[in-house]
């Protein structure tokens, strides 16, 4: 059954609201742990994402211009600057604050915006070992999202791998190692990300 708008809006407002009550819950040193986003801490991925709300269209692209077009480099460059001025009740504040924002991201809409958030509030939670579950109906909207263009995009290396969900049923690809995991886990590497070894 296809989620509406409204529907998907309600479940960007929840995850936005469940996540900054674990960051309101962070010590100071979970603030500044690394996290599966390469070279950014707590601090650095809470900033990036509500970036969307703080920022107008406009600073947005003079940002851009700034990093000479670069993304990424734009992304960094700010989430680095906003983790040192802002204080952790205020990145936290700027996703609960923004719950119902109507930010996406330049592709892909209401769900490229849920998946913005969910992964990287992933990104944040299993590194620091926190046990948070993404409930199952995100879980099932971001799997169906996993296509050949979405690993491309992410830089997921999975060729020859299938992916195969423990907790749901669903499963991707047809190769010939098949990666068993929790559906959340499988998302996580299908948006290039490398999981934490299992101690």
């Amino acid at each position: 059954m296809e989620t509406t708008a409204a529907e998907m809006r309600t479940e960007i407002a929840a995850e936005r609201r469940e996540l900054a009550d674990v960051l309101d819950g962070l010590s100071d040193a979970q603030w500044h742990a690394p996290t599966l986003c390469g070279g950014w801490r707590v601090r650095e991925t809470a900033g990036h994402m509500s970036m969307g709300f703080r920022y107008a269209f406009g600073r947005t692209a003079l940002e851009l211009v700034r990093a000479g077009g670069n993304l990424h480099r734009m992304t960094d460059r700010v989430a680095r600057r906003d983790a040192a001025a802002l204080a952790p009740r205020e990145l936290a504040a700027a996703l609960r604050d923004n719950a119902h924002h109507p930010w996406t991201p330049p592709v892909g809409g209401l769900t490229s915006a849920l998946g913005h958030d969910v992964i990287h509030g992933l990104d944040i939670t299993v590194p620091l070992g926190l046990g948070r579950q993404v409930p199952e109906q995100r879980l099932r909207i971001l799997l169906e999202t996993v296509t050949p263009r979405t690993l491309r995009f992410f830089k997921a290396d999975l060729e020859g791998v299938t992916l195969r969900a423990t907790d749901l049923d669903w499963s991707y690809g047809t190769g010939a190692r098949t990666v068993s995991r929790p559906a959340q886990e499988l998302l996580l590497l299908a948006y290039g990300r490398t999981l934490p070894r299992p101690e």
